[in-house]
């Protein structure tokens, strides 16, 4: 089992101090020390006051804020946790992951997304219901960009006549893109183009709210993952090239007082077993000091242990 720090910019309680540069690094180097394996952000450039308002949460853009950490930092991957690729032209997507992965050293990874929120399409320009195709479409421009030749492809909103995206990334052909969303399709797209998946373990009125399909157990996500790996069979790809980053109720660790650190290593255990591979941790954000302290108590406690 591998794991990401989330930073806590969507927490309500979230301190300042974290948004700014001195203490993004020390969260960054933080995690790095306690020998997390990944730094993740999420995104949502446009939320509306009223989804704020019914529990939504606060970002940053997930691309600028890991090109800072990857300055603060010198081994701990960079995790876009959810880049919803849908709004962006995927020209100019790829330049902006070209150019953290390139910064970085090649630590970026893509966790992308079709995106969930109507308001936030309608606000951004793009139409709701071309989300799924949008994405398709994102990720033929990340396989097909950088494979060497001059880039050819009729997009649903752009057309591409042999461009070139240079300088490209380290990473090739792509920094690896891991998929979210629980549902079957978003396990064919991983088949068909990821190198990971990343499902919430959630009950149905989140999933709902996410508009994905629920998965509350481990022994329900082991059923998901068997159902990916014959699909990665089917697609003539190994089984096991594949990341499986989970996020659970577990996650949370501002509320690990109710749960034992014994309880959370079971459930981790119960994880690996079901085929995850990572898994995400999320600390409170009340002080750069707390969430620092916290990260380097899990990775004694869980990491160390793991290991």
């Amino acid at each position: 089992m591998r794991f990401t720090a989330e930073h806590p910019v969507g927490q309500r309680d979230c301190d300042p101090e974290l948004l700014r540069g001195e203490g993004m690094a020390a969260f960054a180097r933080a995690a790095e020390a306690a020998g997390f394996d990944a730094v993740a952000f999420t995104e949502h450039p446009a939320p509306s006051r009223k989804w704020l308002g019914n529990g939504g949460h606060a970002s940053l853009d997930p691309l600028a804020a890991l090109a800072f950490c990857a300055a603060a930092t010198t081994r701990i991957r960079l995790l876009t946790y959810l880049l919803v690729l849908p709004y962006r032209n995927p020209l100019l997507m790829a330049k902006a992951v070209a150019t953290v992965d390139r910064l970085s050293g090649g630590r970026l990874t893509i966790g992308a997304g079709s995106g969930y929120l109507r308001s936030e399409f309608g606000a951004l320009g793009v139409d709701f219901e071309e989300r799924g195709a949008l994405l398709d479409e994102a990720l033929d421009v990340l396989r097909g960009l950088w494979a060497g030749e001059a880039f050819e492809l009729a997009g649903r909103h752009f057309t591409a006549r042999g461009q070139e995206s240079v300088p490209g990334p380290v990473q090739l052909p792509h920094p690896p893109v891991w998929l979210g969303g629980n549902g079957r399709n978003s396990r064919r797209r991983v088949a068909r183009a990821g190198q990971g998946w990343a499902p919430l373990l959630m009950g149905e009125e989140s999933a709902r709210t996410a508009r994905t399909t629920a998965l509350t157990t481990p022994k329900e996500l082991a059923v998901a993952v068997g159902e990916l790996r014959q699909m990665l069979r089917d697609a003539g790809r190994a089984p096991d090239e594949v990341d499986i980053q989970v996020h659970s109720p577990h996650t949370d660790l501002s509320v690990r007082g109710e749960v034992s650190a014994d309880e959370h290593r079971r459930h981790l255990d119960e994880l690996t077993e079901a085929g995850a591979t990572w898994f995400v941790v999320r600390t409170s954000g009340r002080s750069v000091a707390e969430a620092c302290e916290v990260l380097a108590a899990y990775g004694r406690d869980v990491i160390a242990r793991a290991r």
